[in-house]
């Protein structure tokens, strides 16, 4: 499928979609819960479906009611037969699915798309089955059994948080018949626990934003955890108990991308849905926004950004790498030059961010350089517009339509479905706005 956009500013306001990442964390503390809730979300993306149907497969009963509400029925027992789950294209979902089986009993094979299956696994699968699970990679499949017993975790905050994300929902849930195991090994190193467990987050921890929104959620289901610097000690059997009805806060994520269209825009664009107080660490955007000289409006439920003096500005990738597409389209045209540093792991996405973004700009008339763990872009008066290839990266292909509010022609955005990963309606709200020549 291709998309033609227009080129030129946009204006208007619209409602952002539920956070993706939110979603799939208490999607599975409600499916760990002690019972039913209704959750309410405003639309579904293919990842958030993906965690859905390995929950349902696991056990848990997830039906949709009406007007963005969902109910959710935990899982009562697990399977008795090795069961299938299909991740997709999910990262999140077979990341913090890993941790949670083996919480669980349950036998499985996950079943990965599209670039998942090469993306890194280690050191999480070393530490599952130093703690009893067993799990064989074959291909796009990768076969899991075996119970997770408790004790001592340790794993390095620089390489995916979504490791410690998946380590955090599922230790609570350990049975409580594991609290000789755990109590044992704490005594062996020294430390004292009421029957629980201890994860040790080491080195430098990139993408904490991430490990707070996880926190947010476990203490929203009632988790008992005590925190010292990276260091959590958290008791054993657990049973997470959601709020009857959650609704689940709108995805700073996404809104990103339109936000930076504001930016772009003497109009401006304002997103609805969004959480002032937010855990999520895209809300960092606006910051960013502010640097390049962006005028920023925010209210207690969305915020408004408007055309500034842009400027090129240093940005610092480790936090917030689903920003870097979206805010590179908004550099091509700043005024002076934008580094971006430290986005190495942007090589692991989708696609590798790093030349997709590069590619996708060069291709409207950017001046873009591709450095090993960065790229340096040098802005441009305005850019042409053209034909964007979106390399199966949803990221890529929302911020080609970014890019196209400072291009002088239209910009065919090829294979533009993919955007189904992370927001499914992202073309129509893009039409929904209002648009003009620049």
């Amino acid at each position: 499928m291709k998309s033609s956009v227009f080129h030129g500013f946009r204006s208007g306001s619209l409602k952002i979609p539920t956070s993706k990442s939110m979603a799939h964390r208490i999607l599975i503390c409600a499916a760990l819960g002690k019972s039913s809730v209704i959750l309410h979300f405003n639309g579904i993306s293919n990842d958030i479906l993906a965690t859905i149907v390995c929950l349902r497969v696991l056990g848990a009963e997830i039906a949709e009611l009406r007007g963005g509400d969902w109910r959710v029925t935990p899982i009562l027992a697990t399977p008795k037969k090795e069961c299938s789950l299909f991740c997709g294209e999910s990262g999140s979902t077979l990341r913090f699915l890993l941790p949670i089986v083996g919480a669980l009993g349950a036998r499985v094979v996950f079943h990965m798309e599209g670039r998942l299956p090469e993306r890194p696994l280690e050191p999480l699968i070393s530490i599952l089955r130093e703690h009893g699970m067993k799990i064989e990679k074959t291909g796009s499949s990768l076969k899991c059994s075996g119970i997770l017993s408790g004790g001592i975790f340790e794993i390095p905050g620089n390489i995916s948080s979504q490791y410690i994300t998946g380590l955090l929902m599922a230790l609570p849930y350990l049975s409580s018949g594991e609290a000789a195991v755990c109590d044992a090994a704490a005594q062996r190193q020294g430390l004292r626990l009421a029957s629980g467990n201890v994860l040790r987050v080491t080195g430098d921890v990139e993408s904490a934003a991430y490990i707070a929104m996880t926190e947010q959620v476990l203490r929203l289901a009632g988790a008992r955890f005590e925190k010292h610097g990276w260091e959590y000690s958290i008791p054993c059997g657990q049973v997470y108990e959601l709020p009857e009805r959650t609704a689940v806060e709108g995805d700073w994520s996404n809104a990103a991308f339109f936000l930076c269209m504001g930016a772009l825009s003497p109009a401006g664009v304002t997103v609805w849905g969004l959480r002032a107080d937010s855990a999520q660490g895209d809300r960092a955007v606006l910051e960013v926004l502010r640097a390049m000289g962006a005028e920023v409006l925010p209210g207690t439920e969305g915020v408004t950004v408007r055309r500034g003096q842009l400027r090129g500005v240093a940005i610092d990738a480790r936090p917030i790498p689903d920003l870097i597409p979206a805010l590179c389209a908004l550099a091509a045209t700043a005024e002076g030059e934008t580094r971006i540093l430290h986005a190495g792991r942007l090589r692991l996405k989708e696609s590798d961010r790093l030349a997709s973004t590069a590619a996708m700009l060069r291709a409207l008339g950017g001046d873009v350089e591709e450095l090993p763990e960065g790229l340096r872009i040098r802005g441009v008066r305005r850019l042409r517009g053209g034909t964007v290839d979106a390399c199966n990266d949803h990221r890529i292909a929302m911020a080609a339509a970014v890019a196209a509010c400072a291009c002088e022609e239209a910009v065919t955005v090829l294979g533009s479905e993919c955007v189904d990963k992370s927001y499914p309606g992202f073309w129509e709200d893009l039409a929904a706005l209002k648009g003009a020549e620049g």
